[in-house]
């Protein structure tokens, strides 16, 4: 998989969590750069660890796969697309809105939400990490790209929030859905 392939997937990826970041800068009002690096940090750290998971669950179960890998590939970039599609369109994300908590306290800590949200927008990495165990793919450089396309992102996203607020973060969320389907009949037609 070439750099830009690589690129795009941790653009695709980070979509979720440039979405849920948003919504956090909607909540924060005015964050400080500081405050939103801190922010962008936990998605990207969690985003990393999610498809070094998910590559070794998919490396485990390779022996008995690799006959379908290709089209066990298209189908959960296909799910993962859709879903990030369905619920841009017709869910209402509670983070867009502000009524949530706080996202740090004056300590500086987290609250565990932001953990929460970070492990919760990063299912679909784990599944992508099962995707790229079936690709000749170096998942180091792969969990790499996607934590700092991340950190960038979500960083992005809390200091936008107040100008993006919902649309924006819908529209980033369909994109990234859309990309994930095209890069799914990618390597579907690659492979057959």
């Amino acid at each position: 998989m070439s750099f830009v392939a690589l690129l795009l997937v941790g653009l695709a990826m980070s979509a979720d969590a440039f979405a849920a970041a948003i919504g956090r800068g909607v909540a924060l009002r005015s964050p400080s750069l500081l405050q939103a690096f801190k922010i962008g940090l936990v998605f990207a750290s969690v985003e990393v660890i999610t498809p070094l998971i998910g590559w070794m669950i998919g490396r485990t179960a390779l022996p008995y796969i690799s006959a379908w890998d290709h089209w066990v590939a298209f189908l959960l970039l296909l799910g993962l697309g859709v879903n990030m599609v369905r619920q841009a369109v017709f869910c209402r994300n509670e983070d867009e809105d502000g009524a949530d908590a706080p996202v740090a306290e004056r300590s500086g800590r987290f609250d565990i939400s932001l953990i929460l949200l970070a492990f919760a927008t990063s299912i679909d990495a784990l599944a992508m990490g099962v995707s790229l165990s079936l690709l000749s793919v170096s998942i180091v450089e792969a969990a790499a790209v996607i934590g700092c396309c991340t950190l960038a992102m979500a960083t992005i996203g809390v200091l936008l929030g107040n100008f993006l607020g919902r649309c924006g973060g819908r529209l980033v969320e369909v994109l990234g859905g859309v990309l994930l389907i095209g890069m799914g009949f990618h390597i579907l037609m690659t492979h057959i």
